[in-house]
């Protein structure tokens, strides 16, 4: 039986903490060795649950620049690796990104490492991100998902994603995006500011919270001083930036940002 945004987080509103993995072998910036990168990921998985957050994500932020849908053999598989460890260490419900919209990698990294979820973008309506053209993978991506047995993996999508042009379906506003997402059997939304760390637009939360039937989820933005407003209304939140040092997305995870906000939640 397929299973579902509650069966995963089973409180009426989530907090999701990201990790974001330092650049991972092959990428342009990459310093460290696979043992410290999956030790410095850990060590942010391990502040998070100290402080009490309701699931993890981790991400190739520091990957830059991003590839366009498609990453190397060598990326999934260090990937893969690296969240085996944390579920290992970790009980907590994890999901993973793989950028820039490689979303059938992710779905491999999270079939491999024993995953609950994926963070996937370009579901539906083309646009131009950072990284050029991107068109939709709703059916190539459902299909993919079916063909490795993962629908146990439920896949949660960006909408107007962020650090992308959306000029070209101006004509289309974000509930209809929602709307069509739902409609192509998205497992749940993710609204977010225009780009990492930027508040979304709490009317355009509600406004899709009001027309769609599944979860809908803060992607970008969350605050001590906003976080109660969205927790109204959205179903889970994923904090990345406001839980490092200095509220810089590239900065160590700290306990006391984490700990803060998890407790004005409580």
């Amino acid at each position: 039986m397929k299973k579902e945004f509650k069966d995963i987080f089973h409180k009426k509103h989530s907090i999701i903490g990201m990790i974001h993995l330092q650049a991972l072998p092959g990428t342009p910036a990459s310093q460290y060795e696979m043992n410290q990168i999956i030790e410095m990921a850990l060590t942010d998985a391990a502040i998070y649950h100290m402080a009490g957050v309701d699931g993890l994500m981790i991400e190739n932020m520091h990957d830059v620049p991003y590839l366009n849908r498609e990453v190397g053999h060598e990326i999934t598989a260090a990937m893969s690796v690296i969240a085996k460890e944390i579920k290992r260490d970790i009980d907590l419900p994890c999901g993973v990104q793989v950028l820039a919209g490689a979303n059938k990698s992710a779905l491999a990294v999270a079939k491999a490492a024993g995953l609950e979820f994926i963070r996937g973008e370009g579901f539906v309506f083309g646009h131009v991100a950072d990284e050029g053209w991107m068109s939709s993978d709703a059916g190539e991506l459902l299909r993919y998902r079916k063909m490795i047995e993962a629908d146990d993996i439920l896949i949660f999508n960006d909408i107007k994603k962020k650090h992308s042009s959306h000029s070209i379906t101006a004509d289309v506003d974000l509930v209809e995006t929602a709307k069509a997402a739902e409609y192509f059997l998205s497992d749940g939304l993710i609204i977010t500011g225009s780009s990492t760390g930027v508040a979304a637009n709490l009317k355009e939360l509600k406004a899709v919270k009001a027309k769609c039937n599944i979860p809908v989820m803060v992607g970008s933005g969350v605050t001590l001083k906003n976080v109660k407003k969205y927790f109204k209304v959205a179903d889970a939140l994923i904090v990345g930036s406001y839980f490092k040092k200095d509220g810089l997305w590239a900065n160590d995870v700290e306990y006391d940002r984490v700990a803060k906000l998890m407790d004005a939640v409580s």
